[in-house]
């Protein structure tokens, strides 16, 4: 790729001057073309994986433990003005004792509506106000308990992987579909496969990993 000088050089004159709308020439081999595109496709799938572990963090923080803590209400959602909106958006939250959240509203208006809702919620509690705020008490999880969140918890597990896993398939199809259009060569592309299943194990093995200490939580007494 040519690089232009700071200062103007004179030009012949009895050169042509170039047509104003001709485009440049691009400066790329046909080997950098060909890793940009790869590049692009594999970063793109490896956005929608690390997606997919983020949605699984919120998924298992949302899952009841012995233990309170403010992620738990995440996926909770209230009516406020008609509107379903989520508590988290609605107060604010604290933890002053391993089994007790205290609940804040930034509009009192909303107190009745998001204490209904912490109670309509999986989470198995019965929420109190005084009037200014609610407090949430987590009894203990019976062991049929711990192994019901265990449940779920390896469903939201496997959920994710299987998004993971339909990233790559759909990144794999992109890839080939390169390399049969004749945008990439063979080798660049089963080397662009190879790298999207080394991704695809990173990610899988991050959601095994969240899942091993979502467990290791739910069975600790």
């Amino acid at each position: 790729m040519s690089c232009r000088s700071g200062t103007v050089q004179e030009e012949d004159a009895t050169k042509p001057a170039a047509a104003p709308n001709e485009e440049p020439q691009p400066g790329l081999t046909q080997d950098t073309q060909e890793q940009v595109v790869i590049e692009e496709t594999l970063l793109e799938a490896e956005e929608k994986m690390e997606k997919a572990v983020v949605v699984a963090k919120e998924d298992f923080a949302a899952i009841r433990t012995g233990r309170a803590h403010p992620a738990m209400f995440n996926k909770i959602v209230a009516d406020y003005y008609g509107a379903p909106t989520p508590i988290n958006q609605l107060a604010s939250f604290s933890v002053p004792e391993p089994r007790m959240a205290v609940v804040t509203p930034f509009d009192k208006s909303a107190l009745r509506n998001i204490e209904q809702a912490i109670r309509d919620s999986d989470l198995g509690v019965n929420p109190s106000n005084d009037g200014n705020i609610i407090r949430v008490v987590f009894p203990e999880l019976t062991e049929e308990r711990r192994r019901d969140y265990i449940k779920v918890a390896k469903g939201k597990g496997e959920d994710a992987k299987v998004s993971i896993r339909s990233v790559r398939r759909k990144a794999k199809d992109a890839i080939d579909k390169l390399i049969k259009d004749g945008e990439v060569g063979e080798d660049e592309g089963r080397r662009a496969e190879k790298e999207l299943d080394d991704l695809t194990a990173k990610y899988v093995a991050q959601v095994d990993e969240l899942l091993k200490h979502k467990e290791a939580e739910l069975l600790e007494v």
